[in-house]
Formats: C-alpha cells, sequence, structure tokens
C-alpha cells in the first residue's frame, strides 16, 4: 500500500472518527432531552454503535479497500478525542438549539392548526346547529299556524259527516288510540 493511500486512509479516519463524536453527542442529548424509556437506551446502544461499525468499515473500504492497519484505529481515537476537545460543547448546544426550534415550530403550526382549522370548524358546526333549530322552531310555528287555520275546516268536515259516522261504531282501542293522540297533541301543542 502507497504512503499516499495511508495518509488518505487516516484522513478518512480521523473525519470518521469526529463524525462518530457528532453522532454520539446528538444522540445523547436527544436521549436526554426526549426522555425515552429507560429499555429503549439499551436498544438505541446497540443500534447507535452497529450504525458506527458500518460508518467505519465503509469508510475504510472507500479509502484502502477494508484493509485493517494501526493508524485506521490511531485516526479514529485521534478523530473522536479531537472532536471532543473542540466542537463537543458547541455540538451539544446546537442539538439543543435545534430541539427548541423544533418543539417552538410544532408549538406554532399547532395554534395555527387551531385558530385557522379548527376554531373555523366548530364555529361552522355551532353555526349549523343553531341554523338547524331555527328552522325546527320556524317549521312548529308554521305547522301549529296551517293547524289552526285548517279547524274550522276540520270542524265543519266532522258537522258535514257526523250523520254518517254517527251510524258507525268505532272498535274501543281506535277510540282510545284517538283520546291518547290527542292528548298528546294537546300537551305538544297547547298554548299553556
Amino acid at each position: 500500500m502507497s504512503p499516499q493511500i495511508q495518509w488518505i486512509t487516516l484522513l478518512w479516519m480521523l473525519f470518521s472518527g469526529a463524525a462518530l463524536g457528532v453522532a454520539y453527542d446528538s444522540y445523547r442529548v436527544l436521549s436526554g432531552q426526549l426522555h425515552f424509556p429507560k429499555w429503549t437506551l439499551h436498544v438505541l446502544d446497540v443500534l447507535y454503535w452497529s450504525a458506527a461499525a458500518l460508518f467505519v468499515f465503509r469508510m475504510l473500504y472507500i479509502s484502502n479497500y477494508g484493509q485493517l492497519r494501526f493508524y485506521v484505529f490511531v485516526g479514529l481515537f485521534i478523530g473522536v478525542w479531537v472532536y471532543f476537545l473542540i466542537l463537543s460543547v458547541t455540538t451539544q448546544r446546537f442539538v439543543v438549539m435545534l430541539i427548541r426550534t423544533v418543539r417552538y415550530v410544532i408549538d406554532v403550526v399547532k395554534r395555527l392548526f387551531r385558530a385557522l382549522v379548527w376554531a373555523p370548524i366548530r364555529a361552522i358546526l355551532k353555526l349549523l346547529k343553531w341554523i338547524a333549530v331555527m328552522l325546527g322552531s320556524l317549521l312548529m310555528f308554521l305547522l301549529h299556524v296551517i293547524l289552526r287555520c285548517l279547524t274550522p275546516f276540520w270542524k265543519l268536515l266532522q258537522w258535514m259527516l257526523r250523520p254518517i259516522t254517527s251510524r258507525l261504531k268505532m272498535p274501543e282501542w281506535f277510540r282510545k288510540f284517538l283520546t291518547a293522540a290527542a292528548e298528546l297533541w294537546k300537551r305538544w301543542f297547547s298554548k299553556e
């Protein structure tokens, strides 16, 4: 292996170590801020280290076709160490700021949804309910007025049919039904 490929591999491993540090700090801050259940932290740790191993070996394969040498470990160690000395605090602050920004944006979207979508829908539903109640009241009023107007004609019809109806014998159950219906009608539509 030529010295040029070795230096390129070392630089890739320095970059990989720094990338692992960024990923680890981001994961650590996210798990602390989002309060994952304790049992999921073990699963997330396994996922992180599996992804880190795949990433490092992919970078190693790209740089020198997967040849594992001592300077690969030195490059990874130095990359992680330099990252934690220089950029760790900045990365953690950036991730915290990013989480706060995302939470703020989600809160704004929720408020906008409530104000622009949910509140008008509720207002329209209340308006439709009010219109239905008003139309029902108007319909009952009109029905009451029509029945009041038809009362004289009904009495005239009863008077005209009295010779016929007086000779017909109505069954007792039908008479009770009519009496109950008349009482119910008076209870609902009387002006007491």
